[in-house]
């Protein structure tokens, strides 16, 4: 897939025009979500991966066609962030899922060992309210045993009830990411 950057965005007046199709990423800071993106766009270093949390704090915009974009949103959860910046954050990804129409999916990265969390949950309702569909990607699946995984992909297959895909993702081994490519694709 041809992916390239566009343009890092603080608000709204920022954002690419809001035409044709785009698929976002959303995660906690530290669920892999750089590298999630990279693996399913096959394109190295193209989303910033970086070992320390809360490094993403603009959405990101990727052209991976014409009139088809990926965003790589802020990270959920960093708790070392001051409040004000936390605040901030939540108010651009409020205002993200408000205004964009052209947004057609939301690749959820949870880190598999620690399975979904409360802010997970409430990325979710925010997916929902926003009538956007989301696609669980149970990432770092490699780190989990067989077992442990699949009590891991049940939980979260029923914590939503049937509403939403739930998938075993890992960057590193490459599990899972023709599966993602493939619903990135279909929202596209």
């Amino acid at each position: 897939m041809n992916a390239s950057f566009l343009n890092s965005a603080a608000s709204w007046r920022q954002y690419p025009a809001d035409e044709g199709a785009e698929v976002a990423f959303a995660g906690r800071s530290n669920a892999g979500k750089s590298s999630t993106i990279n693996a399913v766009l096959s394109r190295r270093g193209l989303a910033r991966a970086s070992k320390t949390p809360g490094r993403t704090q603009m959405l990101q915009f990727f052209s991976v066609g014409e009139q088809r974009r990926v965003v790589d949103l802020p990270g959920y959860g960093y708790a070392a962030a001051p409040l004000r910046v936390r605040q901030r954050w939540q108010g651009m990804m409020e205002e993200y899922f408000q205004r964009r129409r052209s947004l057609r999916g939301v690749f959820v990265v949870v880190d598999a060992r620690r399975g979904l969390g409360e802010l997970d949950r409430k990325m979710l309702e925010v997916c929902a309210s926003a009538d956007v569909p989301a696609r669980l990607l149970m990432n770092k699946c490699d780190r989990l045993k067989r077992g442990a995984l699949i009590r891991t992909l049940r939980d979260a297959e029923r914590l939503l009830d049937g509403d939403g895909a739930v998938q075993a993702f890992s960057a590193l081994r490459a599990v899972g990411i023709e599966e993602a490519r493939a619903a990135l694709l279909r929202w596209l």
